[in-house]
């Protein structure tokens, strides 16, 4: 307790858990299509490639918000970025109450249920802003814990959407998100850790850089899977196991909150074994897991069980990638924990639609789920080689922070250290 007290001096923590809330909040709206899933096609005759293409849409939307929210937070702050974004988040909600009437209007209220999933980059940068790099990854952690928004969204939707109708839970939602909006007014203040003299280039750089896209490419397996997965499971276990609406939420939440929890976990033991270290082993995990799930789907025990761990690696796997995230951009943390997440988000989109297309036209579910196995089995290969440099050049080894002189590394250093480049 003494260390966690030392932890929050070290920082600010009314602006730490103003950015947990606001990313709770979203998490949880992101995911509202997949959470009442089985109502809306049950309304709609979905076939499982269109409950894929409509699961998809959010996450998707979202994963191309998230790079442009985070160039606006470097000019405009983040706190008032995150305002911007849960205004419209209200605007969106309200849209769904009232206009969503036919599958095209699902579709395009996929779309703005992706301003929800932009939020990811800055509410990490926002919360972990002001922290140190040795505490950086557990106040990431901390903040990213907020996907436990998707636990709650896939709780609390399905019997909202019973009692209510699915629509209806919009208009909750445009209420509820005021809950943040108020919290991050009174509590949050604006981190001092940005370069406001760098130039539009040198803010986007990550870019253009190597490192900055094999994140994304890891990130999109880590949090992709997360993400995808916890927006499909409900279809899943509806389909697959003849489960009731709302159980199949309950089930998904028991792998979403697990996943949430442990990604503190995840950044802090990156802190100390490294983040590296720590992918390492997620990403075994992650393949072991999902192969085993393609082929036990015939029991739902052992399908659960094994889910809970392929979440809790995932969640793990997003605590230590952004361990990394700080490091390697220590005065861009935003748009760089931005454009990761953009692109890895991305991944959570293949899944959904993986999974739909391998029903309908393979008969099972089960390539998909082999599909994003063999995915995390080449992430691992693709970070193996490319950990060379990183301990070369801004990182310890195993992917530790630097406490040296050298802790911090310049945001473009491939570009001003060739040698490092060429190791």
């Amino acid at each position: 307790m003494s260390s966690f007290k030392s932890f929050l001096r070290a920082g600010h923590g009314p602006t730490l858990f103003a950015a947990f809330l606001y990313f709770a909040f979203s998490c949880c709206i992101w995911v509202l299509n997949g959470a009442m899933a089985p109502f809306i096609g049950e309304t709609f005759n979905l076939s499982p490639a269109q409950k894929g293409l409509m699961l998809s849409v959010p996450i998707i939307a979202g994963a191309l918000m998230r790079f442009p929210l985070g160039v606006l937070a470097q000019y405009i702050g983040r706190k008032k970025a995150t305002l911007v974004e849960m205004g419209l988040i209200a605007v969106a909600m309200l849209f769904g109450f009232f206009m969503v009437h036919t599958f095209n209007d699902l579709l395009a209220m996929g779309v703005l249920l992706g301003i929800a999933g932009a939020s990811f980059g800055v509410a990490l940068s926002l919360g972990s802003g002001w922290f140190p790099p040795q505490h950086k990854g557990l106040a990431m952690g901390l903040v990213g814990a907020g996907n436990v928004g998707t636990a709650v969204s896939v709780l609390v939707a399905p019997p909202l959407a019973q009692w209510l109708g699915w629509q209806s839970v919009y208009g909750i939602a445009a209420v509820a998100i005021l809950v943040p909006m108020i919290v991050m007014i009174v509590f949050a203040k604006e981190p001092p850790d940005i370069d406001s003299h760098s130039s539009f280039r040198e803010h986007i750089a990550c870019l253009f850089e190597k490192d900055g896209w094999v994140f994304s490419l890891i990130y999109g397996v880590t949090f992709g899977g997360f993400i995808g997965l916890t927006t499909f499971l409900p279809s899943y276990y509806y389909d697959q196991f003849g489960v009731s609406k709302v159980q199949a939420g309950q089930l998904t939440m028991l792998a979403a909150f697990m996943g949430a929890a442990v990604r503190v976990i995840g950044g802090w033991i990156s802190d100390r074994w490294g983040g590296v270290n720590t992918l390492t082993l997620v990403l075994l995990v992650v393949a072991v897991a999902l192969v085993l799930v393609g082929f036990s789907s015939g029991s739902l025990a052992i399908t659960t069980l094994l889910l809970i761990v392929c979440f809790a690696a995932l969640g793990a796997g997003n605590g230590a990638l952004f361990q990394l995230v700080p490091l390697r951009w220590p005065a861009t943390t935003a748009v760089a924990g931005s454009m990761i997440g953009e692109i890895g988000a991305l991944g959570g989109g293949l899944v959904p639609n993986a999974m739909g297309l391998s029903k309908q036209y393979l008969g099972s579910y089960t390539w998909g789920f082999v599909f994003f196995a063999v995915l995390s089995l080449v992430m691992l290969g693709v970070m193996r080689v490319m950990q060379i440099r990183w301990t070369r050049t801004w990182a310890e080894k195993g992917g530790r922070a630097r406490t040296s002189a050298h802790a911090a590394a310049p945001s473009h250093a491939p570009k001003r250290t060739p040698k490092a480049r060429s190791a």
